[in-house]
Parts: structure tokens; sequence; C-alpha cells
């Protein structure tokens, strides 16, 4: 596992254990998400953990000599939209020069896994479709302007959006992030197209759920929200509040990543995974707020460059593919995040 010792990465760590004679976890600690650069606690005692820098040929020519795998889940990347549009070649030096590294590695020693399964993301859409609610017709309408967001424009005039759904919502990234979680996609499946590599895509929407991080400001609203509201303020929204994501609880996230280390056979089209549900980020910070018995959220008409509208995943192809489907619905997962999330900062 790249980004092995990461959210997803110690999620998954158990479950890869329990299948695999081996699992090593390569990850760089960065401060960013490991404020101490010690091993975090939710990854399995069985997993190795090898310090290292995805970047580094020299720490993947150290790894590869130790270490032949079967099977490869890249996780390692730097994420978030705001962050990417300010540290751009940090976003490009990671996922996509992160990638080149990797498999430059294997290929200088013709080492052939049997797949590598990639974490992608869903600001691969930007917008994505939306649908002409008179004629039916459907659209790309790209990426909304900064004069719309400035003049509180936040919707396609007569359009409604559609869910994420690889097949046929063509890719149109809206953010540096979101353009190079795309290269990935393409590095990784042109390079196992060639080499006789299995690659298997992940499409994730807005993954959360305990173990993520409390202090990287640029993942995770529902800490940011809890926080916010244990203080007894009021939750600010951003926009009209009508932002709509697809939380996916982090448990589903890596099931369906357990599931895609199975499949021995390039997938045709990313998988996405989601909950299927859209959630306005109103009603989440609503759904918080009372939890905590905070005042009620309220609109700021603040926005962020470079988001997107809509993001909500059409699941069908998961439950075909890997036999998946989501298991946690967001509410019972917003608790129990909050319940973990209190538990930590007693501690």
């Amino acid at each position: 596992m790249t980004g092995g010792a990461g959210f997803i990465g110690c999620a998954l760590s158990s479950s890869l254990a329990e299948r695999f004679d081996q699992v090593v976890a390569i990850d760089n600690l960065h401060p960013q998400v490991h404020s101490d650069r010690s091993r975090p606690e939710g990854l399995d005692p069985r997993v190795e953990l090898v310090v290292g820098d995805v970047t580094e040929a020299a720490d993947w020519d150290d790894l590869l000599d130790r270490f032949v795998p079967d099977v490869i889940v890249h996780l390692a990347a730097e994420t978030g939209t705001a962050q990417s549009l300010s540290e751009a070649s940090r976003h490009g030096l990671v996922n996509v020069v992160g990638t080149t590294r990797m498999l430059d590695a294997l290929a200088r020693r013709g080492i052939r896994p049997r797949s590598i399964v990639l974490t992608s993301s869903r600001a691969v859409y930007g917008e994505g479709a939306w649908r002409d609610s008179v004629t039916g017709e459907v659209t790309f309408p790209g990426q909304r302007s900064s004069e719309m967001l400035t003049a509180h424009q936040w919707v396609f005039p007569g359009l409604e959006p559609l869910p994420h759904r690889s097949h046929d919502v063509r890719a149109m990234p809206s953010s540096v992030y979101g353009s190079t979680k795309l290269c990935q996609e393409n590095l990784v499946s042109a390079w196992c197209r060639s080499m006789g590599v299995a690659a298997v895509l992940f499409r994730l929407q807005n993954v959360y759920g305990p173990g993520q991080s409390l202090t990287n400001p640029y993942t995770g609203i529902v800490p940011l929200f809890a926080r916010t509201a244990k203080a007894g303020q009021s939750i600010p929204v951003y926009e009209d509040g009508e932002i709509v994501r697809d939380f996916v609880y982090i448990d589903d996230v890596a099931r369906a990543i357990v599931a895609g280390t199975d499949l021995v056979t390039t997938t045709t089209d990313p998988i996405d995974i989601g909950s299927g549900q859209g959630t306005t980020i109103m009603e989440l910070a609503t759904v918080v707020a009372k939890r905590y018995g905070a005042p009620a959220p309220h609109v700021t008409g603040q926005f962020r460059e470079g988001d997107v509208r809509s993001g909500v995943a059409d699941i069908e192809a998961a439950k075909a593919v890997l036999a998946w489907r989501p298991a946690v619905p967001v509410e019972r997962g917003i608790g129990r995040l909050c319940d973990w999330i209190d538990g930590s900062e007693q501690h």
C-alpha cells in the first residue's frame, strides 16, 4: 500500500492482513496528516511500515529490493481542492511524478504485479453532466467561473446535475487536484495495459469516518463542523447551503477496495464508490449542530474557487462488479464519527 499509513490505508490494513501473507505500507508520514510523525495506532500491527517517499526513486529501489508485490494498492496522494490551487507543484509531484516513479521502479526490475488498485476521486468529473429541465438534453457545462461565483450564481440556469457514472459522464476536472487524479488514472491504465497487469480504478466520493485526520485543514468537513458546534457556535455554510455531496463511510470504502484486490482483469471503466445518495452541506451541518445542541447553521454566501456544485455517485457498476453495496447511512456514520472525535479530544 502506498500512502498506507493514511486514513484509508489504516482502515484497509486488517482486512488485507487477513487476506495476504504479507502486507507492506510505504508512507512518508507527512506532518499535515501525521502531526507527530509516528506509526498510527489504526495501522494493523501485522503490516510492515516502511517510511519512504513515493516521489524518490531511491526509496522505491530500496523497497523493491526487499519486497516483490503481488498486488499494489496505490493510495499515496496529495488531496484538497483549495490547496491544490496554491500548491499545484506539490500535487503534481506527489500524484503524478510519484506514480511514474512507482511504474519506473517496477519496470527496472521487471516486476509485474497481478494488479494495481488505484484510488482516484470524484474530483475528476468537475461539474460532470447536467440535464436540461425542459428538453431533457444532457450537457456538460464545464467549470463554474469566478464571475459566476462572485455574482452568487451557484447553478447553471435551467439545468439539473446528474449522478457521476464513469461509463458515460466525461471527466472534466475543475481543480488542479482533480486534474492530477485523472492523470494518475491514465498513467496506471496505460502502463498496465502495456505490461499485462490488471488495472482496477476507483473514483471515490467524500470518504469520512473514524480515523480521519483531525489536524489536516484540507480534508474532512465533519471534524471542522464538530469543533464549531462543540464550541457553541453556529456552523458557517458556503454558497446557499445547497452544495450536494455523497458522503460514504470509511468501512464501506474499505470493503470495496478489498474486493477490488480480488479482480484479476482490468476494469473497463473506473468504478464509482459512494453512498449513492446526495446530502446538502446544510443538511450535514444541521445533523452535527443538533448533536451538540449548537445554534442552527447559517449561510455565508462564501465560496471556494474550483469547487463543484454537486457530486453524487451512481453505484450500480460497483454493485455488479464487486458484489458490494454501502451499509452505513450518513446520519449513523456521522454519529460514529462524532463519537470518535469526542473520544479523541478527551485524550
